[in-house]
């Protein structure tokens, strides 16, 4: 908590990482300046956004801003995600057993795999040439 009230957490999902601070408000959801309906066009990813306002019970009742950066939008929404649900819990420790039953602090490791010499892609081969 800071001298706003506000509680502050990191998000990480693939390269995004977000940095989301939450306050008791409206339910108005700020990211980088802009509103979440302009900021993630697609519905499922303002979907994924409130999942653990939804497991909370919370839905509309804290404000959240955060400044996202890195990677595309899905990794960005989980990002946010992860960083919302972290700060929920630092907010209100009670809510911490829900949020962790249904997995939204546990950071997602998966990542990019790294191209290897010798292959087209990662995993991919060049094409095979007999002649």
């Amino acid at each position: 908590m800071d001298q706003y009230g506000r509680a502050y957490a990191t998000g990480r999902r693939k390269d995004a990482v977000a940095r989301v601070w939450i306050k008791p408000g409206s339910g108005k959801i700020t990211i980088n300046g802009r509103d979440q309906e302009v900021y993630f066009a697609r519905p499922t990813l303002r979907l994924v956004i409130n999942q653990p306002f939804g497991v909370a019970e919370r839905t509309g009742q804290y404000d959240v801003i955060c400044t996202v950066k890195g990677g595309g939008l899905s990794g960005q929404a989980g990002a946010v995600k992860h960083g919302i649900s972290q700060a929920l819990t630092k907010f209100e420790p009670i809510l911490r057993a829900p949020v962790k039953a249904a997995g939204f602090l546990t950071r997602d490791s998966r990542t990019v795999e790294r191209k290897k010499y010798g292959k087209a892609k990662a995993r991919r081969s060049f094409q095979f040439s007999k002649r």
